[in-house]
């Protein structure tokens, strides 16, 4: 933490205690493996300390540490990635065994509150560059693809299955797709339920740079060495900048589009 704002802290008082790593980083060890170096955190989801299962408690969890995330200053610049070589290792089925018609209200609203916090967190949150490592298969891409930089192992597919299996596009997907895509080719993908490999992808714009597997997490720090060579005002400043195109979809149309989503899968 630079040394104004302990300086600020001390001489003012009246300052919330800020969030210290430690505990948060144990809080939620269950679903993520967190440390920081040097103002870089490094945030990788996992389940059992293998690639991460997608279920209720982890969307729960994602929304939380990205707040948590988000109010410590140390942190200056975020990546945020997988365990191993799957982005995410499919979703966990008793998670969603029960249909959505069969929840009570205050348990679908958790979901929808849950599903809407997710990216907030992420877009409305943090306040520092990030950087989204896909480094390897698997659902909720949406994560990685709207950090500010996106780095993508060359075995990922990228697509939005909702459609396909019944359901909306509505969860924050179908969202970043057509940010980075553009209407049609997000429409064509969300109807058809196909995908775009890693090369096309880059080609397309949706990611940065496309690597194998075992060479993402070097190059993401290496990165943010650069990124953290600039001040830390710049820095801050500069991701305002950037991610303004996403605070506007999010603030615009998240909420509204988890929504429908929610409907339809109730109604089955």
């Amino acid at each position: 933490m630079p040394d104004a704002l302990d300086d600020r802290d001390r001489l003012l008082g009246g300052f919330v205690e800020r969030p210290p790593l430690q505990r948060y980083a144990a809080a939620y060890a269950e679903h993520f493996a967190i440390h920081r170096d040097s103002g870089v955190v490094e945030i990788r989801m996992h389940s059992k300390g293998g690639p991460a299962v997608f279920s209720r408690g982890l969307l729960n969890a994602w929304g939380r540490v990205l707040a948590e995330a988000g109010a410590d200053p140390d942190n200056e610049v975020l990546i945020i990635t997988g365990t191993g070589r799957q982005w995410m290792a499919g979703i966990d089925p008793r998670s969603f065994a029960e249909p959505l018609s069969h929840w009570p209200g205050d348990l679908l609203y958790e979901q929808y509150s849950d599903g809407a916090r997710l990216l907030e967190s992420l877009v409305l949150g943090i306040d520092v560059p990030t950087i989204g490592v896909l480094n390897g298969p698997g659902p909720r891409q949406e994560l990685a693809l709207i950090c500010d930089i996106t780095l993508c192992a060359d075995d990922v597919v990228i697509a939005d299955g909702n459609f396909a299996a019944g359901s909306v596009p509505g969860d924050g997907m179908y969202l970043a797709l057509e940010e980075l895509l553009g209407t049609k080719r997000a429409a064509h993908l969300a109807y058809t339920g196909g995908g775009i490999d890693a090369a096309t992808a880059l080609r397309w714009g949706v990611v940065n740079e496309v690597l194998p597997s075992d060479r993402l997490t070097h190059r993401a720090h290496r990165l943010a060495e650069t990124i953290m060579a600039t001040p830390r005002t710049s820095r801050r400043l500069t991701h305002a900048v950037v991610s303004r195109p996403w605070r506007r979809r999010i603030t615009e149309e998240l909420r509204s589009g988890y929504a429908r989503q929610l409907l339809a899968s109730s109604g089955t």
